[in-house]
C-alpha cells in the first residue's frame, strides 16, 4: 500500500506541473500493475462467477463507491448481471437484495474503510463470495476476501496534496474493465448480445439485423390477383407495397411506382387497368437481403437504390419486409 504523505499547500507547483504530475503518477501506477498483475487470479475469479451463476454486487464509499457504480454498469451491459449497493444502506435493510449465490466485489483504496469493514460479518454470514479491489494487500478487507486485486501507487495519487483520489480511482476502474473483458471472453459474449442489451443506444442500433426490425406479417397477393386486389392489400398492409406470391414462393413485388406505371401503360395502350393481373404489374426479382444482414447495410442499399423498402428473403421465400421507416424508428439512420 502506498502511504499518503500530503502537503498542506499547493503553491509549490505551477498548475501545468501539477496537472502533468497527475499524468505521471497515473502512468507509473498503470505500468506497475502491468508488470505485476496476476491473470491466473482474475481467471479463477471469472470461473467462480460463471460456476456460481449469481450476480456481482458492487459496493464502496466515496470516490471508490462512484467507481464501483461504473464497474457495475459495465458488467451489466456486457452480460454479467450486476448492481451497486451502498454499505450503509446494506446495513439498514438492503442486505435483503443479496442472495447466497451472489458475489460481492468491494472497492476501498485503504482496505480499512469503516463502513466496509462493518459490512463484512454480515456478508460472511450470508455465505456470499467476497472479492476486493484495494491498494493494501495487508488490510482487513484483503484478509476477508477470497479474491483480492491490488495495485500500487509508486508516485502517490498525483494530487498536489496527495490526498484526493486520482491515480487510485483510475486503477480501480481498470481492474473493473479487466474483469469485464475476462467475463466477456469467458462467456462468449457477442455483438448480437450487446445489441440486445443496448436497444436504445447508437451502438446497439448499429448492430441490429434486418430480422430484428422486419415486418413478418406483410401484404401478399396471388399472381393472378387483380389490380383492385393489389391496391386493397397495399392499403391494408400500410407499407406502400405488396408481395406477389406463387404458393409459398416469392415472384415479385408491387409498389406505388408499379401501380403508376401500369396505369400510364394502360392509358397509352388503351387497356382496361382492371384487367391487369398482379403478375403483369409486378417488379420481378426485387432487391432483397437476408435476415442476418446488418440493418445499417440495409440502409446503405436503400439509399443507393433510392427505394423505401427491401424484401427479406430466406431462399426463395419472403421472410419479411424492411421499410425505411423501421430503420428511422430504430435510429439506424
Amino acid at each position: 500500500m502506498t502511504q499518503r504523505s500530503g502537503s498542506s499547500q499547493t503553491g509549490a507547483l505551477a498548475p501545468s506541473q501539477a496537472a502533468l504530475h497527475v499524468i505521471t503518477a497515473t502512468r507509473r501506477a498503470l505500468e506497475a500493475l502491468e508488470d505485476r498483475w496476476d491473470p491466473a487470479r482474475l481467471e479463477a475469479f471469472t470461473d467462480h462467477l460463471v460456476a456460481r451463476g449469481g450476480r456481482v454486487v458492487l459496493t464502496g464509499v466515496g470516490k471508490s463507491g462512484l467507481i464501483a457504480q461504473k464497474i457495475s454498469a459495465t458488467l451489466a451491459s456486457t452480460g454479467c448481471p450486476s448492481f451497486f449497493i451502498h454499505p450503509t444502506d446494506a446495513l439498514h435493510g438492503d442486505l435483503g437484495m443479496i442472495t447466497a449465490q451472489d458475489t460481492v466485489l468491494i472497492l476501498s483504496n485503504s482496505g480499512e474503510t469503516e463502513e466496509v469493514l462493518k459490512l463484512l460479518p454480515s456478508l460472511i454470514r450470508l455465505g456470499v463470495g467476497i472479492a476486493s479491489i484495494t491498494s493494501n494487500g495487508e488490510s482487513r478487507l484483503a484478509a476477508a476476501s477470497g479474491w483480492c486485486f491490488t495495485y500500487d501507487l509508486p508516485d502517490g495519487e498525483g494530487c498536489p496534496l496527495n490526498f484526493a483520489p486520482m491515480a487510485s480511482t483510475t486503477l480501480q476502474l481498470l481492474w473493473g474493465d479487466l474483469l469485464a473483458a475476462y467475463f466477456m471472453t469467458r462467456t462468449g459474449f457477442t455483438l448480437e448480445r450487446f445489441a440486445q442489451l443496448h436497444p436504445a443506444g447508437n451502438l446497439g442500433a448499429r448492430l441490429l439485423k434486418t430480422r430484428d426490425l422486419m415486418h413478418r406479417d406483410f401484404p401478399k397477393v396471388r399472381k393472378d390477383a387483380s389490380l383492385v386486389d393489389a391496391l386493397a392489400a397495399m392499403t391494408g398492409g400500410k407499407l406502400g407495397m405488396t408481395t406477389v406470391m406463387d404458393g409459398a414462393g416469392l415472384l415479385g413485388i408491387i409498389s406505388d411506382g408499379d401501380i403508376r406505371r401500369a396505369l400510364e401503360k394502360a392509358q397509352r395502350e388503351n387497356l382496361n387497368p382492371l384487367d391487369l393481373s398482379a403478375r403483369a404489374i409486378m417488379t420481378a426479382d426485387p432487391v432483397a437481403v437476408e435476415p442476418g444482414t446488418l440493418a445499417i447495410e440495409a440502409a446503405r442499399i436503400l439509399e443507393s437504390r433510392k427505394i423505401t423498402f427491401l424484401v427479406v428473403k430466406e431462399g426463395t421465400q419472403a421472410a419479411g419486409i424492411l421499410h425505411i421507416h423501421d430503420l428511422l424508428g430504430a435510429k439506424v439512420i
